[in-house]
């Protein structure tokens, strides 16, 4: 699911680079603006290959800006561009210092106040003249701005809500209609978020959040900078324009072909969340995965990942099954329904067609065996989760049947027309489900359009503003954890205040996701989570979803390329900085 005209490389041309080196060093003493506070950084060439990392995907990346973007492909590179308050660690997931090098909670747990390192600096990197720019020092205000501005709902950013949902006065915020909010609203002091100083942070909960220190890793609570976003508008994360605090900067985006990033020098080495030696990331588009696998083969590729109808002639290879590597992602994909128009405002018709999915055959037929079935939404792992499959129907022909005909539709008879739309590679995931409704509820095929779209436009045309005769009835999508708990799942995609693409209604099950959410006994919480899944996916479920599997992935890793694959990345994106390249292995191995 889940994203440059050769200026600098690709992946088949070693040549002479650029890397950085300081050449002013000294700024003044404190915090100063960015007019006296500018330092220079130029390129010089050096004569040894960089090490680079090549790589592919078969989707653009929809948006760079951290208050915007609601997809994995997207929060990758965010999270190697920006740094958070926080950071997840790449092999332990624990949550550890990176611009906040400490913090308090206040006795009421509502409190919290962080205090930030001094030695970050925003910089922005010129890919026509290969140089970059110290702009001036990370503040604890770029904090309050990035964390403000995310609540703004004029951005249409599916994370608002969900920093609405603990942040004080965000809720406010978020949920006043576009029309009629103001920048007074939003940066003023309706939202409980200050800066008493440049390295002290203040945010206020609106409740005592025992997840809140989970969600400061998170891209919609990092620092931005205004004067920046102020000059650019919509254009100020392009080449050139963006200026970020992070690991490495934006050097190419040349959308349908090729990304390259460039690993910031300036950075204190204890940002760089592991001691990887990666200087470039080069990630080609490219939308067919068989010609991933195939540049994978040809030692283009550093990784790729393994064609469905190649998994086990790979697994009995002698040299790739020594490459391959299995994930566990955490990550739930399902087939969602839109409530606001035929056939899936009812809720029969959307028990039924949960019902005619044997997911062990799809994951069989379909991923290549390669998952596990899920038949509710929050998986193991997460704390609160139901043991896994035993809350929900699953598959269930006979009952599918009953609730069609409940939905007024026996036999099939009298179904409207339904608009399947999927992910880019996802449309035999809907064909599967259409023939589903063929064998088990006696559906025409042809009342089932399936169409393919780029991930970046199966986000706009699901969005709850889109005109209602513009959505499809059902959409492929998957979510992955933010941060490890159950409300991360049927409080922040589910309930009627979420995002909502579904256009669900609020119902009682919305009472019992906000009380757990407040309850702060754990036995507690487990019970009330097992409640909620049960009101979504039992027998009388409302079912705004219906869910088909947790992701593990097989994929290929050349010997050369080293790093925590299974354990980074769990809770937002992989860490770049965390791996390493063997140049000298990997050119031999491409006889250059």
């Amino acid at each position: 699911m889940n994203r440059k005209v050769v200026k600098r490389v690709i992946s088949l041309m070693p040549a002479s680079l650029l890397v950085l080196a300081l050449v002013v060093a000294m700024l003044p003493v404190g915090f100063a603006s960015a007019s006296d506070a500018e330092v220079t950084v130029v390129a010089l060439y050096r004569q040894d290959v960089p090490v680079q990392r090549d790589t592919a995907a078969s989707s653009e990346i929809s948006s760079l800006d951290p208050q915007i973007a609601s997809d994995q492909v997207s929060i990758a590179p965010i999270e190697n561009l920006f740094l958070g308050l926080t950071d997840y660690d790449p092999i332990t997931s624990a949550v550890n210092p990176e611009v906040a090098s400490s913090w308090t909670i206040a006795p009421d747990n509502v409190t919290w106040t962080f205090n930030l390192r001094t030695d970050v600096n925003w910089l922005r990197w010129d890919p026509a003249s290969d140089s970059a720019t110290i702009v001036r020092p990370v503040v604890a205000s770029d904090f309050v701005y990035g964390i403000k501005r995310g609540c703004d709902p004029r951005l249409g950013g599916y994370y608002g809500t969900i920093s609405a949902k603990v942040i004080k006065g965000c809720d406010v915020v978020n949920q006043t209609p576009s029309e009629l909010v103001t920048d007074d609203l939003v940066y003023g002091d309706t939202i409980a978020v200050s800066a008493p100083d440049d390295t002290t942070l203040v945010v206020q909960l609106q409740f005592a959040a025992g997840f809140f220190f989970s969600m400061t890793p998170m891209w919609m609570l990092r620092a931005v900078p205004q004067e920046v976003i102020e000059e650019f508008g919509d254009e100020w994360t392009a080449p050139g324009n963006i200026v970020t605090n992070g690991p490495y900067v934006v050097d190419e985006l040349t959308r349908g072909v090729r990304r390259v990033f460039i690993r910031n020098e300036n950075l204190p080495a204890d940002l760089f969340s592991g001691t990887g030696n990666i200087e470039i990331i080069n990630q080609q588009v490219i939308e067919d995965g068989g010609t991933i696998y195939s540049l994978y083969l040809n030692n283009q590729l550093d990784a790729s990942g393994v064609p469905s109808a190649e998994l086990q002639n790979i697994l009995g290879d002698p040299e790739l099954s020594q490459e391959v590597i299995q994930i566990f992602a955490l990550s739930v994909f399902y087939f969602a329904f839109g409530h606001d128009k035929a056939p899936f405002d009812n809720e029969h018709a959307r028990r039924a067609f949960g019902a005619v999915i044997d997911r062990q055959a799809f994951i069989d037929q379909v991923l290549g065996g390669s998952a596990i079935p899920m038949i509710h939404f929050t998986p193991p792992g997460m704390a609160h989760a139901p043991p896994i499959n035993e809350i929900g129907v699953g598959f269930d022909p006979e009952y599918a049947k009953a609730e069609m005909e409940a939905a007024g539709y026996p036999n099939c008879e009298g179904f409207p027309n339904v608009n399947m739309a999927t992910y880019t590679g996802a449309g035999n995931w809907a064909d599967f489900w259409a023939a589903a409704a063929e064998e088990y509820l006696g559906c025409d095929p042809s009342l089932f359009n399936v169409e393919q779209l780029e991930f970046s436009v199966l986000l706009e045309i699901i969005d709850a503003d889109t005109p209602t005769q513009d959505r499809p009835n059902a959409w492929t999508l998957g979510w992955g954890p933010d941060y490890g708990d159950a409300n991360n799942w049927v409080n922040d995609v589910l309930s009627c205040t979420a995002d909502n693409a579904f256009m669900r209604s609020c119902t009682e099950v919305d009472d019992l996701i906000n009380e757990a959410a407040r309850e702060s006994d754990p036995t507690v919480r487990d019970q009330l989570y097992a409640e909620i899944e049960e009101a979504f996916f039992g027998p009388d479920g409302d079912y705004p979803i219906a869910p088909i599997f947790m992701d593990t992935s097989f994929n290929l890793i050349k010997s050369w390329y080293t790093g925590p694959f299974e354990s980074d990345g769990l809770f937002g994106g992989p860490h770049w900085g965390a791996y390493s390249i063997d140049m000298a292995a990997k050119l031999a191995a491409r006889g250059e």
